[in-house]
């Protein structure tokens, strides 16, 4: 059972993909998160102080698949494309990725919100270099499976014939080369 602070931000993080930032209001989160704004104010003071949870629950969410990238069995490459490819995503990690995207494209909080995405970004990034020793290859890696990823957001397949399988193999045959 999740607590009334989790709650909270499920419901923050909600609002933010459905409905925008200009559209959510600290009354509407006390409503969705079915707990008072009594209860909404006690485990965050303000609007602020709410945002500031998102984003610090984006950036353990991160840190926790950073560990999951380096400690992968089929190692980081193969882990961080599959897990960013349509279907398999992490359906916390992608809430709090796009709800911190939202909070990014709003002028108060942007700045603050680009931030915690850019230490999501470094997190995935220095991951994939511990395992590869390859600045390059981990930023190809990236790439791929941020394209990935943003198809999951998407809710975009990928393409007819193509499969992560053959992204995958094809990496590898570009790392062999080296």
């Amino acid at each position: 059972m999740t607590g009334a602070r989790d709650r909270v931000l499920d419901a923050y993080e909600t609002l933010l993909i459905e409905k925008g930032v200009g559209a959510v209001t600290l009354d509407a989160v006390a409503a969705a998160a079915n707990v008072s704004k009594g209860g909404l104010l006690y485990h965050f003071a303000s609007k602020d102080a709410l945002t500031e949870g998102v984003l610090q629950r984006l950036r353990e969410r991160s840190k926790a698949d950073a560990d999951a990238i380096r400690s992968a069995p089929e190692g980081s490459v193969q882990y961080y494309v599959r897990t960013s490819a349509p279907g398999f995503a992490s359906r916390s990690l992608a809430r709090s990725y796009l709800a911190a995207l939202r909070l990014a494209d709003d002028s108060p909080t942007g700045r603050a919100a680009r931030a915690a995405l850019a230490e999501v970004d470094a997190d995935g990034y220095a991951a994939l270099c511990d395992d590869l020793g390859d600045p390059v290859l981990a930023l190809l890696a990236q790439l791929i499976g941020d394209g990935l990823y943003l198809r999951t957001l998407a809710g975009t397949p990928l393409p007819p014939g193509i499969t992560v399988e053959q992204l995958l193999q094809r990496m590898r045959e570009i790392a062999d080369q080296d």
